[in-house]
């Protein structure tokens, strides 16, 4: 056991530098002006010169550094998403665009790391650039100010880009004082985490593991949750479905407030 956790926070230790330099990269490709997008399936699915660079910068510079992913023939899986939130990155939308990286252990999200590289942007020219959230279960999450939503209020972050009848009806069920429309998993996470948000409901496929990994982790540090729209636990191991078929339903506090209201025509719907 000692001997995992010493490699779990090297490998810590490790993501949180990279998905700096990682930030770096996201930063430097706007300044350049030329993102290279590329559609990957659709319109709103889209890849740039970030994302191409960004992969390339992780996932050599995890291999240099750990080139078994594995421990005592347990296993450990690295998700990685190079820029969650590219279409608001293609449109000048940073702050809703992170890099994420998240370990799982035996198919539970363990450690996870946000970088923002466009946190506080709009400061003005003088302003630092960029911040790393990180959070180990059992540990803590650090890097950000926990706040939370102030009581009574029912404000929901959901899709900017990827709505549906499924989407709008489970939100509408809510009964929300507000809903944010805004872009990346990532992001959406840190709105739960910096009482911006009560709630984050995405009631349709699209996201996927490498998505939800590391904020999983991050609201779980926490005190929060985070599952698909039925209620189950999410799994990471090397093997699983890529894709969160059944949604995502996260908060930080009242859980089961939320569940609650998910309609089973939604439920229905969406097969884990």
């Amino acid at each position: 056991m000692a001997s995992s956790n010493t490699v779990l926070m090297r490998l810590v230790a490790s993501a949180y530098s990279i998905a700096q330099k990682a930030g770096m990269i996201v930063r430097r490709v706007i300044a350049e002006g030329d993102l290279g997008i590329v559609e990957k399936t659709c319109a709103t699915d889209l890849q740039t010169k970030a994302d191409r660079l960004v992969q390339m910068s992780i996932c050599s510079s995890l291999a240099r550094k750990f080139p078994k992913l594995t421990i005592i023939g347990e296993e450990l899986v690295v998700w990685v998403d190079p820029l969650d939130g590219t279409k608001e990155y293609t449109e000048g939308l940073l702050d809703n665009v992170t890099v994420l990286i998240g370990i799982a252990y035996e198919g539970k999200a363990i450690a996870g790391i946000i970088n923002q590289p466009y946190y506080n942007y709009e400061a003005g020219p003088d302003a630092v650039l960029g911040r790393t959230i990180w959070g180990v279960l059992g540990l803590g999450a650090f890097g950000f100010q926990l706040k939370e939503v102030p009581a009574g209020k029912h404000i929901i972050t959901t899709t900017r880009s990827h709505s549906n009848k499924l989407v709008t009806d489970c939100v509408t069920a809510m009964n929300p004082d507000d809903v944010l429309r805004v872009g990346g998993a990532g992001n959406k996470i840190i709105q739960l985490i910096e009482g911006k948000a009560s709630a984050y409901v995405f009631a349709s496929p699209g996201c996927k593991k490498w998505d939800t990994c590391a904020p999983e982790v991050i609201l779980h540090a926490v005190g929060g949750k985070l599952t698909d729209i039925h209620g189950n636990v999410l799994q990471y191991h090397k093997d699983v479905k890529h894709m969160n078929s059944a949604g995502v339903l996260a908060t930080l506090r009242n859980y089961d407030y939320y569940a609650s209201r998910v309609p089973e025509s939604v439920k229905n719907a969406l097969v884990p």
